[in-house]
């Protein structure tokens, strides 16, 4: 048996037929401020390209808006979120809403060390070169 997602108790379905304001009202605080708050310029603007995409449009979605909320009309599509260098490529699904599209394209890579060798510290040289 398939499990079937839900958000609050409502399925993706119901979320994606639900009015803006009344899907505001089951989110978390944070989130719900902001969107009371109305959408800035920037964010207005991503939601006409999604709009554009779910008519069929086919167009590649680049944003810089990494404080934008993933919102259920957003499920399924696949948006290029610019982390600083590069646009990584974020795939949203069910169990991203009510998320921040910044929390997906991390702007940090790990630290990855090389060992000692040359050009390390004075005690460190005693390593044997390959």
């Amino acid at each position: 048996m398939a499990r079937v997602f839900t958000f609050r108790g409502y399925t993706l379905e119901e979320l994606m037929k639900m009015p803006l304001d009344e899907f505001v009202k089951l989110l978390p605080a944070r989130q719900r401020r902001t969107l009371k708050r109305g959408l800035t310029p920037i964010q207005k603007k991503l939601m006409e390209k999604i709009k554009k995409v779910r008519k069929g449009a086919n167009i590649r979605i680049k944003t810089h808006c990494r404080d934008m909320i993933i919102l259920p009309e957003m499920v399924g599509l696949t948006i290029f979120v610019h982390n600083g260098k590069e646009f990584q490529k974020v795939e949203i699904k069910p169990e991203m809403i009510g998320h921040y599209l910044g929390e997906f394209a991390p702007t940090r890579k790990r630290v990855k060390h090389g060992s000692p060798g040359m050009g390390a510290t004075r005690s460190s040289l005693y390593v044997p070169l390959k």
